[in-house]
């Protein structure tokens, strides 16, 4: 019973110290979205390169909680939901990381779009879609870190909130460049923008969902409600 003990102890322990690098990663990249957001409001091209050069910090976590993650299947041999645990850890960490990726390219857009005529009103919508995409991300990872599959699923349904955001800036971007051929690249920069944005939100959702599999053992089988009608891609390269 000791030894059992022993092993369970430090099976726990080894957890606890991946899932504080996730609440790490979790807050840095709430705060490149964030910071890059502001930084195409303000045109503040300092900031933006700060966002850009965070980026690595965030891919340095990814890589340090998937060597121990793999370490710690290695060493315990963890099974049924103990392990599910291990790997829900890793599949959030690997949703975290694409996010910081995100948040680079809205800054690479945001300095290029500093050197251009600013977009009536564009930056401040960004701004609050931005912020709500910074939120869903702060519950789906305090739902994570308190095994909490209601606060997810409040996550979840939240994505359709973040797509009619996206969608109403597509219609305004698409009437500005329609007004004048003149806005037509910055639009499409800041339509790159607005999108990245969205997929912040789907991978908050995708979230979610590992939260209510690792709670429930469960993924959830419905289709996730979704209100993106556009047809452009991210071209998330930018």
């Amino acid at each position: 019973m000791t030894r059992k003990h022993h092993i369970t102890t430090a099976f726990d322990r080894d957890l606890e110290a991946i899932q504080a690098m996730i609440t790490r990663m979790g807050g840095l990249v709430e705060a490149a979205i964030l910071d890059a957001v502001r930084a195409l409001e303000t045109r503040d091209v300092e900031l933006a390169d700060q966002v850009r050069r965070g980026d690595a910090t965030i891919d340095a976590l990814e890589e340090q909680i998937n060597i121990e993650a793999a370490r710690l299947i290695a060493l315990r041999a963890p099974t049924a939901a103990d392990l599910r645990t291990v790997l829900t850890a890793m599949k959030i960490a690997a949703a975290l990381e694409r996010c910081g990726d995100y948040a680079k390219n809205l800054a690479k857009r945001s300095n290029v779009l500093s050197t251009m005529p600013a977009i009536e009103g564009a930056a401040g919508s960004i701004r609050r879609m931005g912020k709500a995409v910074q939120l869903q991300l702060k519950n789906v990872l305090d739902a994570y870190s308190q095994r909490n599959a209601d606060l997810a699923e409040q996550v979840r349904q939240g994505d359709h909130d973040v797509d009619q955001m996206y969608n109403t800036l597509f219609r305004e971007f698409l009437t500005h460049m329609m007004e004048d051929p003149r806005n037509i690249s910055a639009c499409m920069h800041l339509h790159f923008i607005a999108k990245n944005i969205e997929r912040v939100g789907d991978h908050a959702t995708g979230i979610a969902e590992q939260v209510i599999y690792l709670v429930s053992g469960v993924l959830p089988d419905d289709d996730r409600p979704k209100a993106d009608n556009t047809v452009i891609s991210s071209g998330t390269s930018g």
